[in-house]
């Protein structure tokens, strides 16, 4: 049987990958970090390895005792944390050496980049996740006001271009004025930040990168975006169709019409 390592970080994608990669017929092993990966994961797969943020030794390790050669990397893991309780061993160590600067995207392609060097290749995570993709369209009951719809246009502008930089994929606008752009905080303390500035009333835009490498994490929302928009009284979310991964649609849409939100994806 062949077998398909999952690198997992917090939240429900790696449940979700793990559910689908077992469905096409593949032996799944998770290498789960500390004090990121939930624990339930260990009953979804069929052998878990545990290891500590910036162990990536051990994570190969780990990888080679399983005889996996394909992996893919799903769920998050704050990037904070590598500026505070990461201890990096030698091979994590020589990617932060190497890497381009210390923003998410670059990390992950010099970690990428080493475990290839490790006979250890990761993979697009779209086969594994492809009954998550947002379709083009509107989601939910209410449309975009025009008010709405002109700040969804000039977010897309701006959230693509800041995507392109790397610096976060989210913005949050109200009548035409930026309130926040996401940075490393991550997006849902962005929205918040954004409600909080506008009092209310916002227009909220997630995008992919222009470049978006599809072995990274696609841009994801789920419950616990919708509580974030909750808390900022945003009315109106726009999305990349195609792009986007929705965890728990349903309770996701429900959710959405009974807020009143406006949900597109373009």
């Amino acid at each position: 049987m062949e077998a398909l390592g999952i690198i997992a970080g917090s939240g429900r994608l790696p449940f979700v990958g793990a559910e689908e990669a077992r469905a096409q017929g593949r032996r799944v092993i998770a290498v789960a970090i500390q004090e990121e990966t939930d624990p339930g994961l260990a009953h979804a797969v069929d052998a878990i390895h545990w290891v500590r943020v910036g162990q990536l030794g051990a994570l190969v390790r780990a990888l080679r005792e399983e005889q996996v050669t394909d992996a893919i990397l799903l769920g998050k893991v704050e990037i904070t944390r590598l500026f505070s309780r990461a201890r990096p061993d030698l091979l994590a160590a020589k990617v932060l050496l190497k890497a381009r600067d210390l923003r998410g995207d670059s990390l992950l392609e010099a970690i990428v980049d080493a475990l290839a060097s490790e006979g250890i290749r990761i993979l697009e995570t779209p086969p594994f996740l492809g009954p998550l993709l947002v379709q083009a369209g509107r989601l939910t009951g209410r449309e975009p006001t025009a008010r709405e719809q002109r700040d969804i246009g000039l977010g897309r502008e701006i959230a693509r271009q800041i995507a392109a930089l790397r610096i976060g994929q989210t913005v949050v606008l109200k009548h035409g004025t930026v309130l926040a752009v996401e940075s490393v905080e991550g997006s849902d303390a962005a929205i918040r930040r954004g409600g909080e500035l506008g009092r209310g009333g916002v227009v909220v835009v997630k995008v992919s990168r222009p470049d978006q490498d599809l072995r990274f994490d696609l841009p994801t929302v789920g419950v616990q975006t919708l509580s974030a928009l909750r808390d900022a009284s945003a009315t109106a979310l726009a999305l990349d169709a195609g792009r986007t991964l929705m965890l728990d649609r349903d309770q996701f849409v429900a959710g959405a019409d009974t807020l009143g939100l406006a949900v597109v994806a373009d």
